[in-house]
């Protein structure tokens, strides 16, 4: 099983100096999430909101730097780690924009960028970008073979239902697949994971219950779908203090790549930010040690 650090949350300016820390460390990437701003009005209900309101459990004032931006920024300071979103609202942007800044991103990185995907749910932010909001999982599904279509270098074209691109070259183009990933536990993402997507994630830290409700749900879609489960990545976030017995359960049922999030434990209450940031990054140190050497 492999070891992803969750950057969501952590001061931007801390995100590079982590994963050049734990570039030697033995992780395997770096976890980014993705919103393009927070609305002061929010009329949009958070779909796993536990508030009366529906609104999300951040502040308005969290920081959600742009994922390719932010992953091309810690690909030129490492050299092993991978970098998966999780996940992109792609939807929420044109096709062409998606292709053009996921790929290159993926050129700069040599590789190293896994793309998960998902349809979001604040509709503030597709009224902005233009996008239809109500026609996102149709739109999302014709991208993904689309952004394929995209990255496979030379003259190219699609012609679909949302999408129409006429022949055209999209240089540079990475020199692998992108993999792309399938986040939600709705039906339908489960359905988009097993019949489009190279994986899938599932959606915000849960108890170890509710995990394994969650795997038995996508191993149940992959029967269906006739896909094995072998080269299929099972992402997932589970709330809970790290536990060696935990990881190798989850292993043993078939996670393949385990969120974690080490520098959250540290104390930062009345401290100055280079003090945070080397607890931060010892605190990761130990998790590797402790936990993910351990498990290789």
């Amino acid at each position: 099983m492999r070891f992803h650090q969750a950057v969501t949350f952590l001061p931007v300016d801390d995100s590079v100096a982590l994963a050049q820390a734990c570039d030697p460390m033995g992780y395997a990437g770096i976890y980014v999430s993705d919103h393009l701003f927070n609305p002061r009005d929010l009329a949009s209900r958070y779909t796993y909101s536990k508030a009366p309101d529906g609104s999300p459990f951040w502040e308005k004032d969290t920081a959600w730097p742009d994922p390719m931006c932010l992953i091309s920024a810690m690909a030129a300071v490492t050299t092993t780690l991978t970098f998966t979103t999780g996940i992109y609202l792609a939807p929420v942007r044109d096709l062409i924009t998606v292709a053009k800044s996921v790929g290159t991103a993926a050129v700069i990185s040599h590789g190293r960028v896994r793309l998960g995907v998902g349809v979001g749910w604040c509709e503030e932010e597709y009224v902005q970008t233009g996008q239809d909001f109500h026609t996102r999982g149709r739109r999302l599904n014709e991208m993904i073979p689309a952004l394929r279509s995209l990255w496979a270098g030379g003259w190219v074209e699609h012609h679909g239902t949302y999408y129409d691109v006429p022949a055209c070259q999209m240089n540079p183009s990475p020199a692998e697949p992108v993999p792309i990933l399938v986040g939600g536990d709705s039906d339908a993402a489960l359905q988009r994971a097993v019949t489009l997507g190279d994986g899938w994630i599932n959606t915000g830290a849960v108890p170890e219950d509710e995990a394994l409700v969650q795997l038995g749900r996508i191993t149940d879609a992959l029967a269906r779908a006739g896909r094995a489960r072998e080269g299929f990545a099972v992402y997932l976030a589970v709330r809970a203090m790290p536990d060696l017995d935990l990881y190798r359960r989850l292993e043993d049922v078939g996670v393949t790549d385990l969120l974690c999030a080490p520098w959250m434990l540290v104390d930062t209450a009345g401290r100055p930010p280079e003090s945070v940031r080397a607890d931060r990054i010892a605190a990761c140190a130990r998790f590797a040690e402790e936990y993910v050497l351990a498990m290789v």
